[in-house]
């Protein structure tokens, strides 16, 4: 054979080589494809290429890998706008939930840098943080640091030593009296509204604002600050409003009068837990304010009752005609023990910082505001530090919404709840965080964070006694390309997630 032969048969052999790898790195074949904003729902092959989504095709694709998801639903990876578990344990059981971004907006974080201090080595979801304005005024009003939820508070100067020493005579509420009662004076507001906008440098996703927590502190002038400096930032306000006697639309109205004011983003956070019996009026307050203009989106959790700590400032208020509830109607989260007054009065005394869970929403509150067009889906799940530690059942709220509300009773289309849970949360941010663009969506060149599921089987199995159980129909579930969940089991090894920042903006 000549040379000429020799080199004719060596190009055949390479084309014939390559015409036998991949199209893709990764593909997945045969499953139902949906993507609501183009409302694409049919059966696809997906391309994937690093961390995007290549190519979408009717016609068969072929990958190094292959995912065959037959039989399955193949949707944009689920975004959690209000999660307070910035943990290892908690991003699993988030994971296994179908969601790849867990985002703290309601409480944030401060400095937001410093959010998820105990998953930036080893991320498994996506993970990101507003500025979070509690943390600020804790550390203005009495020198204490607390970065997020999750953390452990300690002193900063004279004053943070001061709280401290009053923290050991007194015990954790009288410490912490500033904070939670006293108005920021001028000098503070402005040294506030420095730092809001220090965070928002920093890469906040926004003002996280649980004011319900600082009724008492906060007056109407430090909150025309904070909504000042959010409309000067396009920066979108995360707000637990504050709560009255059940079912008050005041606190409600307040926010909403002053994102219609400054032009500030709003984002109501937990409408039903704020609105309990008046649920259809805040609905329609919140409906009627974006026809005026206003820029203000709603979520819910997929849950009748709270939690919180038993020191929180809404039970130093006449909490039982707020909520319309009594003392049996509360029970101490380690234990699913129900108070009565005696024991109500020792645990708050004694226990400042253990969790509650007071029962105090209706099903058909909840429901309806699962169903109102254009309101997100939210866990607002608790840290899950250990599993020794009681925790509410929120690890399974997007499946729940999947199994009861879509397959069991239904009252959400497939293509509505998938929405309510990529679109819409990636919507509410894209603006003040353009990489949301590229999230929420099943798409050529958008982020290859997809969930595929089941909807035949899909559901959570997590309760009030039990809640460290995962969720059952997430098969498969990438994040960055990356899979983490094969045949609804963890892979170990990756850790795909990123820290999702804001751009500065000059």
């Amino acid at each position: 054979m000549n040379r000429a032969a020799v080199l004719i048969l060596w190009v055949f052999c390479l084309a014939a080589g390559s015409a036998t790898a991949g199209d893709y790195p990764l593909v997945i074949r045969h499953g139902r494809v949906m993507d609501p904003e183009t409302g694409l729902d049919a059966v696809r092959y997906v391309g994937i290429r690093g961390d995007r989504i290549a190519r979408l095709s009717a016609e068969p694709l072929r990958g190094d890998r292959e995912i065959d998801a037959s039989g399955l639903v193949v949707a944009p990876g689920f975004i959690d706008l209000n999660t307070h578990s910035p943990t290892p344990l908690g991003q699993y059981y988030q994971l296994m939930d179908g969601v790849t971004t867990a985002l703290e907006l309601e409480a944030g974080a401060f400095p937001v840098g410093e959010y998820g201090s105990q998953v930036s080595d080893a991320p498994l979801t996506h993970y990101g943080a507003s500025v979070g304005y509690g943390s600020m005024r804790l550390l203005v009003k009495d020198g204490i640091a607390l970065p997020d939820t999750t953390g452990s508070p300690w002193p900063v100067g004279f004053k943070g030593w001061w709280t401290v020493a009053r923290f050991i005579y007194k015990g954790m509420v009288p410490a912490l009296a500033r904070t939670f009662t006293e108005s920021a004076t001028p000098q503070e507001q402005e040294v506030l509204r420095a730092m809001l906008h220090e965070g928002l440098d920093q890469g906040g996703l926004g003002i996280g604002l649980p004011l319900d927590y600082f009724s008492e502190a906060i007056d109407e002038h430090e909150l025309a600050m904070i909504f000042e400096v959010a409309a000067e930032r396009r920066a979108p306000v995360f707000v637990h409003v504050r709560r009255g006697i059940n079912g008050d639309p005041a606190g409600l109205r307040e926010v909403l009068a002053l994102a219609e004011r400054t032009k500030a983003p709003l984002h109501v956070c937990h409408i039903s837990h704020n609105a309990m019996k008046n649920t259809e009026l805040f609905l329609a307050e919140v409906g009627a304010a974006r026809e005026r203009g206003v820029d203000v989106t709603t979520e819910v959790l997929p849950y009748n009752a709270g939690s919180t700590a038993i020191s929180a400032a809404v039970f130093g208020r006449d909490w039982r005609t707020i909520f319309d509830i009594s003392y049996e109607d509360v029970e101490w989260a380690a234990t699913g023990e129900r108070f009565d007054q005696a024991m109500w009065e020792e645990y708050r005394r004694e226990y400042t910082d253990g969790a509650v869970i007071h029962h105090y929403l209706k099903e058909e509150w909840t429901r309806r505001a699962i169903i109102e067009p254009g309101v997100i889906i939210v866990s607002d799940l608790i840290a899950m530090k250990s599993r020794d530690e009681h925790v509410p059942p929120h690890n399974g709220a997007f499946t729940k919404i999947l199994g009861r509300y879509v397959r069991e009773e239904p009252v959400l289309s497939l293509m509505t709840a998938v929405s309510k849970m990529t679109l819409l949360p990636a919507r509410r941010l894209e603006h003040h965080a353009p990489l949301f663009r590229r999230k929420g969506r099943l798409q050529e060149g958008a982020d290859a964070d997809i969930t595929i599921f089941d909807p035949e089987t899909v559901n959570d199995r997590a309760t009030y006694r039990n809640p460290y159980q995962e969720a059952v129909g997430i098969e498969h579930v990438l994040v960055g390309g990356v899979q983490l969940v094969e045949g609804g089991k963890l892979v170990e090894g990756p850790y795909p997630g990123q820290r999702l920042l804001a751009p500065r903006v000059h």
